[in-house]
């Protein structure tokens, strides 16, 4: 038991020898930290310290000949003590402060010292830069702007000697580009002065402007001559070409006063005068834009007289067109209307057909207005020649469509008098077969004609009759007419057809009937049926008087029906 008190109370005390020994690394490790924290803003500090800026101050003292400039020296030297003798002792009190807190344990107020010390240090080094980069500037401004001066006196020799190279090409512009390489050239000369009176603060001023100088002489020697060209020789040329034009198709009667050529050029030269007086005094701004504008417009202006030519001749060759069918149309309306009452007698007219005609000779001397009116703007030059084959476009299609119209009706008159025409041909034909069906019969001498066959002959008769009724009629009815003719012709044709199978018929029967006679004395049934045969046939029944007297001679001479039949085809042919 003791000895388990005992290990008990061991165990105890390494443990807590061991917190104490973790507890002591642990703030070992802090203050280690915080230490190195604090030696590196020492380090920052002394750096601070030990900046330039003291020996570049220094090298200003060699340039102090001007007021202006000691002004400026003095109050970097004022700067640089209040850096050297407040400044940097006081963030060293404040690292003795913070050092201090670490050694008392104070971690916490050592903290917020520390974090004061940044911030003092970062204002330090930003004002100690700032001031540094100030005296740099003055004290390497000579080496920097001589250095910059060296390449711009390149760039203007450079410069200089392309325009002596194209000095023909600026015109009267280039005594002024001239004046402004000599003012330029004294800028160079300032810059030599006032380095040699070490006046460093002025020098940024000069070497800017003959900077912007240049960029702008630039400018000049690269567009120049192509404003002067444009302004002084192509686009002058240009504009008395299209005056010369303008004028000379106005004369022909072109109307071309949509397109303003006369205010436009006088624009055109206000506008070149504006910009020849401004690049006069180098003045460049939107010269090349403006000039290039008034290029293209009077390219387009070439194309719009071109484009004026060519729609005057399609112009001109559609009036010629629509003239002709116009005044062959008129005729023709005239012709109907002057027509119209012997028509009206003639024909039937529906009133719809009278009122079609009525509305095409209306919408024909609408047309002749519009077109009377068009001529006289074309007369008058009102507009051009785009606008009136616009319209001239739209008088064809008028009188396409009165045309179509015209046609209908014309049509219709037509087709009666085509109508009358086939109807008193056809009339002759309808008479000829009426006749050649009287013929067939007289010729055949045939011993009785059915009274079927006269009531048909009557009827065809009759009709012909009708038509002939219908076409003494004024005016005449088309379709009476027609309905005449068909009857007329199924009738006749229907006779016609009638007669020829009849008389056929009986010219076989006969033929068959005298065929067979010769078996009559060898064959008394033949005989005897043969006998029938002649009754029926004197009957007018000469198809059954046929067929009888085939059967019976198929019975004497088999095939005889056949033979009969073959030759009764050939006859039929």
């Amino acid at each position: 038991m003791d000895k388990m008190i005992i290990v008990g109370i061991a165990a105890c005390i390494i443990v807590i020898i061991l917190i104490f020994i973790i507890l002591k690394i642990s703030k070992s490790k802090k203050r280690n930290k915080y230490k190195k924290i604090l030696a590196d803003l020492e380090y920052e500090k002394n750096q601070i310290a030990s900046s330039p800026v003291g020996p570049e101050l220094a090298k200003v003292e060699s340039y102090l000949k001007n007021e202006k400039l000691e002004v400026m020296y003095n109050d970097w030297q004022e700067r640089l003590e209040d850096i050297k003798d407040t400044r940097i002792p006081k963030i060293t009190d404040m690292l003795i402060e913070a050092e201090y807190s670490i050694s008392q344990t104070d971690y916490k107020s050592a903290m917020y010292k520390i974090a004061k010390l940044e911030m003092e240090i970062y204002k330090l080094r930003t004002k100690t830069e700032f001031l540094l980069d100030e005296i740099k500037e003055l004290t390497t401004s000579e080496e920097r702007s001589r250095a910059m001066i060296t390449k711009l006196k390149s760039k203007y020799r450079e410069l200089y000697e392309k325009f002596i190279d194209t000095k023909t090409e600026f015109g009267d512009i280039a005594p002024s580009v001239e004046l402004q390489f000599e003012n330029i050239s004294r800028r160079f000369e300032d810059f030599e002065n006032i380095m040699d009176k070490n006046q460093y603060e002025e020098v940024g001023t000069i070497v800017s402007a003959v900077e912007e100088m240049l960029k702008h002489m630039e400018v000049i020697v690269e567009e120049m001559p192509a404003v002067v060209l444009l302004a002084e020789g192509i686009l002058p040329k240009k504009i008395e070409e299209i005056k010369t034009i303008y004028e000379k198709m106005t004369e022909q009667g072109y109307p071309l006063d949509y397109l303003n050529i006369e205010f436009n050029i006088e624009e055109a030269n206000n506008k070149i005068k504006d910009i020849l007086d401004r690049a006069k005094v180098l003045d460049l701004e939107d010269s090349v834009f403006d000039l290039k504008v008034l290029t293209e417009y009077f390219e387009s202006i070439f194309t719009d007289f071109e484009k004026e030519k060519i729609i005057k001749a399609e112009y001109e060759e559609a009036d010629k067109t629509l003239k002709n069918k116009l005044q062959k149309t008129n005729r023709l309306v005239e012709d109907i209307f002057e027509q119209l009452d012997d028509l009206k007698r003639m024909y039937d007219l529906k009133e719809e057909d009278i009122t079609s005609l009525e509305e095409v000779r209306k919408e024909l001397q609408e047309l002749n207005n519009d077109y009377e009116t068009l001529k006289k703007h074309t007369s008058n030059q009102t507009f051009p020649y785009s606008k009136l084959t616009e319209e001239i476009e739209i008088l064809v299609i008028k009188l396409a469509e009165i045309e179509e119209k015209l046609d209908k009706s014309i049509n219709v008159i037509g087709s009666m008098h085509d109508d009358e025409v086939r109807a008193r041909q056809q009339l002759d034909e309808v008479n000829v077969l009426l006749k050649d069906a009287k013929s067939q019969i007289r010729n055949y001498n045939l011993p009785v004609i059915p009274n079927s066959y006269y009531i048909e002959l009557r009827e065809a008769s009759e009709a012909i009759k009708e038509i002939v009724k219908e076409l003494e009629k004024k005016p005449l009815t088309i379709e009476t007419l027609n309905t005449r003719v068909d009857t007329a012709r199924d009738l006749a044709l229907k006779l016609f057809g009638k007669t020829k199978e009849m008389v056929k018929t009986a010219m076989f029967a006969e033929m068959a009937i005298v065929y067979g006679n010769r078996f009559r004395s060898t064959e008394i049934e033949l005989d005897k049926n043969l006998n029938y045969s002649e009754v029926l046939f004197n009957k007018g029944e000469y198809k059954k008087s046929l067929e009888l007297t085939i059967n019976s001679l198929n019975k004497v001479e088999p095939g005889i029906y056949e033979k009969l039949l073959d030759f009764y085809s050939e006859e039929d042919k």
